[in-house]
């Protein structure tokens, strides 16, 4: 067997194997004596048909079968051994390939198009310092979940006169048409809002069905008819009020402390308060850390050159997704994917030269961590029976067939790691801002 490996530029090769009958035989010979013991054929006893049968049946299918994964072990042996940075996959010359005599060949020789990463070092060190934020979150922001949290779990009322807002019942009538039904304050036009405040049980407003809702989907909504019919309804309507519904934001009393908390976590206003703000600041640490994170790969990719195939690595995305996006949108999409994928090469060469390993147990600990946070459970102190039930789910979306969960969760917690690793060697300038300053920032970052 040969193997050589011939750069036309820093990150494009090709790799041609060339293979002797004397590489692949043995295995055919292997091959050709299970099948002669498997095979059952009339006028032959079963397990006694003869090697000379079997290779005149199976012979040339069986030498594809063992060349192939020949092949695959010595590509892949060769970019392992060598640490190739390849990016994209392999490449086989297909022309050539499709050159090749079975039935008279037995020497062969195959061409695989490689796309390389250019050659890069990581000294992390050198790289520049990054910015990380402590977000202080005060009374504004505090009465400002507070009252989202009391809307969130608003009751309802029926006040006697109507207001911005509400939500009105009754009977809508035009000559012969009438229908019980409800009018959302949202549905209407800001400029006819006015109409609708002041109104009780009983009160008759007529209307422009046209010149007083949103589209004609409100018009749909409100009729009842389908879209295509309310699209032709015009002129005035009259609706007489039979009841009036309006969201009342929850009193700040125990039953609103045990729905937002859970039961018995707060027993005064002052505790509320306080285990609220616990969260908020939480909440805040963690946006702060997300943002931590996309400046340090920032700060990677801006410092950090490295090359890659463009023109290699275009053709084996269209290739790779079968023809489902156009070249233009491969195109479009490019510059997202190189940045991945040079932040993929970057980490881990860091993992490399840190010796980062993650094992099976911190992939299922962490979906375990994922299951309590989709359930609302915190901590660990549940009970042996509830633990057990976490991890079952855990190991059951670990191994659903269906997508790569287990790769997901393993490269978030590889990711975790990195990061960790990251914040340790970088130089970090902590800057302490309000909610308004990093809302600001973040503002901006959406607009680059």
């Amino acid at each position: 067997m040969e193997v050589l490996l011939e750069k036309s530029t820093p990150t494009n090769a090709t790799l041609t194997v060339k293979l002797a009958k004397e590489d692949y035989q043995p295995k055919v010979e292997k091959t050709l004596k299970d099948y002669s013991k498997r095979v059952n054929l009339k006028g032959f006893r079963p397990g006694k048909v003869p090697t000379q049968v079997i290779k005149r049946m199976y012979g040339k299918s069986i030498v594809i079968d063992e060349v192939n994964q020949l092949l695959s072990d010595t590509v892949n042996g060769y970019i392992r051994d060598n640490k190739l940075q390849v990016v994209g996959d392999p490449q086989i010359d297909q022309a050539k390939t499709a050159t090749i005599d079975w039935d008279a060949q037995s020497e062969f020789e195959f061409a695989y198009e490689l796309g390389l990463a250019s050659d890069f070092e990581v000294s992390l060190s050198n790289l520049p310092a990054v910015s990380t934020y402590n977000i202080e979150a005060g009374e504004k922001e505090l009465n400002d979940t507070i009252e989202n949290l009391r809307s969130q779990f608003a009751g309802q009322i029926n006040p006697e006169t109507s207001e911005e807002g509400d939500m009105l019942y009754g009977e809508l009538k035009q000559g012969d048409f009438s229908t019980k039904t409800a009018i959302p304050s949202k549905q209407i036009k800001e400029e006819a809002q006015a109409k609708f405040v002041g109104l009780a049980k009983g009160d008759v407003i007529t209307f422009d069905i046209r010149d007083t809702f949103v589209d004609d989907k409100a018009v749909a909504h409100l009729t009842g008819l389908k879209d295509e019919a309310a699209a032709e309804l015009s002129g005035d309507y009259e609706f007489t009020i039979e009841d009036i519904t309006r969201q009342a934001p929850a009193e700040i009393n125990q039953e609103f402390f045990d729905k937002v908390l859970g039961v018995g976590k707060a027993d005064s206003e002052e505790t509320f308060r306080s285990q609220v703000a616990e969260i908020i600041q939480r909440n805040y640490a963690r946006e702060a850390d997300a943002l931590l994170r996309r400046d340090i790969d920032q700060a990677l990719l801006d410092n950090i050159s490295i090359d890659l195939p463009e023109a290699f690595l275009k053709d084996w995305l269209f290739k790779v997704n079968e023809g489902k996006f156009t070249p233009e949108q491969i195109d479009a999409d490019y510059p997202q994917f190189t940045k991945s994928l040079k932040l993929s090469l970057i980490k881990n060469k860091i993992a490399e030269q840190v010796d980062v390993k993650v094992d099976s147990e911190e992939v299922v600990a962490r979906a375990e961590d994922m299951v309590r946070e989709q359930f609302g459970f915190y901590g660990n102190d549940m009970g042996a029976e509830m633990n057990d039930t976490i991890r079952k789910i855990a190991m059951n979306y670990l191994t659903s067939e269906k997508e790569n969960n287990y790769s997901k969760m393993y490269n978030l917690v590889f990711d975790d790691r990195i990061f960790e690793v990251l914040k340790g060697q970088l130089t970090l300038e902590a800057k302490t801002i309000d909610v308004d300053q990093f809302q600001e920032i973040v503002k901006s970052l959406s607009q680059d």
